[in-house]
């Protein structure tokens, strides 16, 4: 009874993480379609080297105490407190030096306009040093429905903001000003929504000890990050912002839906496995759920996706964009693999060794900078396709400690999720030969989607999947749940 009613907490908190991201990523989706119709590559290309000394710098302002607050069981008020007065001191300096360092950055570009981006921009780190504080809250008493809303409605008010700018002319400055007023709204609604505020308190030994497990995550995430981006770094400077601008837009889709899936896994999963640390065996039963699960929702996402690419960017974003298509169709490959990573990483986590995190993300980089740098010589297209070998290789070091930590190897992982990967292969082999059709090209993608939707869904009734069954049962046990709540 017990398990059922942990089960039931998680499912129905995944299910508000997804609807949150989701929501959100879903308008999101349709604002960057306008904008991008609206804007030229270039502008999208000067957002997305703003976004990586912002990205790199919010490591430093949350430095994994959101995470160590959600990990400590008996986490408290004074944890609390404390790590929002150091995040906001932390904010201050690295704002500061953002400042200071604009002109120098932007003049290693050679972009003059990176001055004045950057500097507005960088305001979004007090908002990121609230607002991480405040997830770390709603995480840890699995609230999510309220981060639904949060989201949602930031998401609308900045989208709008966002597209009138445009209209109007703003160029980059739309993106900059969007940006902005989403992590604003994300900030007011929050601290409506949330009952948590700061109190005058703050604790040396309590930051001292949350740093004991936090600093490994930092050093993690900073690794991570840089090594996330370094990529886009040298493809800003070797080449020019509209090739930048391709790059990360053939990023964006299938990464759009990809972190809706796998973020919601990781927001909920953590603090799940973490309240179930203390028994393995159930703990891996968790992880093994997601990963299949997971992989069963994104396999056919992500093929689907890469097959329809074409069409699908030349409906949405006109023909001016059709050079992110080849990177798009990279990225789609190597997004499917997210959430095997992230449940092995989280099942880590979750059990407190954060050590073996931190050596495993040395372990990955460095193989990862190593094939970056010797695609980097071959073009744009080789070092896209070279984030997919990373990615593969990754799946092995990320699984390697969970065959000793939950006896759960890699081969038993590959096991569980081969069947979905191969009917999505499948799926996409039959939807990928409709486009030799003479339809227009309205008609071929619709027809792609529809019939690649049917096909999954079908085959996967018919041959009876585990993971399709229980995906069916745990939405039937939802609506008994909530009908038996309401009654």
């Amino acid at each position: 009874m017990e398990n059922q009613n942990i089960k039931l907490k998680v499912l129905s908190s995944l299910l508000w993480k997804y609807m949150e991201r989701g929501g959100t990523q879903g308008i999101q989706f349709i604002v960057q379609i306008v904008l991008a119709r609206i804007l030229i590559p270039n502008d999208y290309g000067i957002i997305s080297l703003i976004a990586i000394f912002i990205t790199i710098a919010n490591v430093f302002v949350q430095s994994g105490f959101n995470t160590a607050l959600i990990q400590k069981k008996d986490a408290n008020e004074t944890d609390f407190s404390s790590v929002f007065y150091l995040s906001l001191v932390v904010a201050s300096l690295i704002y500061l030096f953002l400042f200071i360092t604009a002109p120098f950055i932007a003049n290693f570009y050679d972009i003059t306009q990176l001055i004045p981006v950057l500097r507005v921009l960088s305001i979004t780190l007090f908002f990121g040093a609230f607002n991480s504080i405040q997830n770390a809250v709603v995480s840890k008493r699995m609230q999510f429905k309220k981060l639904f809303f949060s989201s949602l409605g930031a998401m609308i008010l900045s989208g709008t903001v966002g597209i009138v700018l445009a209209y109007a002319g703003f160029g980059v400055w739309a993106l900059v000003l969007q940006q902005l007023t989403n992590q604003f709204s994300i900030t007011v609604i929050l601290w409506f929504t949330v009952k948590w505020r700061p109190t005058l308190i703050f604790s040396f030994e309590r930051v001292k000890g949350l740093f004991s497990y936090s600093w490994k995550l930092l050093i993690s995430s900073l690794i991570d990050t840089l090594y996330m981006n370094l990529r886009s770094l040298i493809i800003g400077k070797m080449y020019n912002p509209a090739m930048l601008g391709f790059y990360n837009r053939g990023d964006q889709f299938p990464q759009l839906i990809v972190s809706n899936i796998n973020g919601s896994i990781q927001s909920v999963m953590l603090p799940a496995l973490s309240s179930e640390q203390s028994n393995r065996q159930r703990v891996k039963e968790m992880v093994r759920r997601s990963i299949v699960t997971s992989s069963f929702i994104v396999f056919p996402l992500m093929i689907g996706l890469a097959v329809i690419g074409e069409p699908l960017v030349k409906i949405l974003l006109t023909d001016k964009w059709l050079p992110c298509v080849p990177f798009l169709q990279v990225f789609c490959l190597s997004y499917a693999l997210w959430p095997i990573h992230t449940a092995n990483l989280q099942a880590i986590n979750a059990l407190g060794r954060s050590d073996i995190f931190l050596k495993l993300e040395i372990i990955k980089k460095i193989m990862g900078i190593i094939i970056l740098g010797v695609s980097m010589f071959y073009g744009v297209y080789a070092i896209a396709i070279g984030t997919l070998i990373s990615g593969i290789i990754s799946t092995f070091i990320n699984a390697y400690p969970n065959l000793k930590l939950l006896n759960y190897s890699y081969k038993e992982q590959w096991k569980d999720i081969t069947p979905s990967l191969i009917l999505s292969l499948v799926m996409g082999c039959v939807t990928y030969s409709i486009q030799w059709s003479n339809m227009s090209i309205y008609l071929t993608l619709i027809t792609q989607i529809c019939v690649g939707t049917i096909l999954y869904i079908g085959m996967a009734k018919i041959f009876k999947f585990e993971c399709f069954i229980y995906l069916l049962n745990t939405i039937k046990d939802m609506i008994k749940n909530k009908k038996g709540a309401t009654i």
